[in-house]
């Protein structure tokens, strides 16, 4: 178990982070949108999507002024995303060599408080299913906390390079009976939470180019 001051700093991490969630619940200026309005195809890998019948899903994309290879590498090095990524605490590969079909990790992030669930800090196992150098990434896996748990999660990453850089496009679902029982609410952190990172991924890549 964590000592004191680890759950201290967790607490205030996800406290720090419920903040803009719920200033975008309340409508405010950070509520996060999906990238279009209409119903495109679903973001795929080696031809697999995410689960496309699951309530809870949420796409955006972000245009990145970085080379290619440098955004592919950031997102790959999976062990060093809480370098630059604040909403991860931890991130352990459970294989070796370069990331690749199979590749497992673990990784955790405090989750805000809601009506109904507890802060907490998430465990997920992410396993690689789909991976295409330079292309796209596939993954899924389950979320553990205490009071909180996502049966599944499926995540689809694509990188495209285009004029004045790489679109980074991203979309992911989460099942389960837990977080289906709120579907409006789940979607909004799963949305801020893949806003957050594509930020965080441009911001990073960019500087220093």
């Amino acid at each position: 178990m964590p000592d004191t001051k680890t759950r201290r700093r967790t607490v205030a991490r996800a406290a720090a982070l419920a903040l803009p969630l719920a200033i975008g619940l309340l409508g405010g200026t950070v509520t996060p949108a999906q990238a279009t309005t209409a119903s495109p195809s679903p973001l795929s890998c080696q031809g697999k999507t995410i689960d496309t019948k699951a309530p809870i899903h949420y796409r955006t994309e972000t245009l990145v002024n970085a080379p290619l290879s440098k955004i592919w590498r950031l997102q790959t090095d999976v062990e060093r995303w809480p370098s630059w990524q604040e909403p991860v605490l931890s991130n352990e590969r459970l294989d070796w060599g370069p990331l690749r079909k199979n590749s497992r990790f673990r990784w955790t992030t405090p989750a805000p408080p809601t009506a109904t669930t507890p802060a907490t800090t998430l465990s997920i196992t992410s396993t690689v299913h789909q991976l295409q150098r330079g292309k796209c990434i596939r993954w899924s896996g389950p979320a553990i906390g205490e009071g909180l748990g996502i049966d599944n999660g499926i995540h689809v990453w694509n990188f495209t390079e285009v004029k004045g850089g790489v679109l980074v496009r991203t979309e992911e679902n989460w099942s389960g009976a837990q977080v289906e029982a709120d579907v409006p609410t789940a979607t909004k952190f799963l949305g801020w939470g893949l806003e957050a990172w594509l930020k965080d991924l441009k911001a990073t890549a960019e500087s220093h180019c």
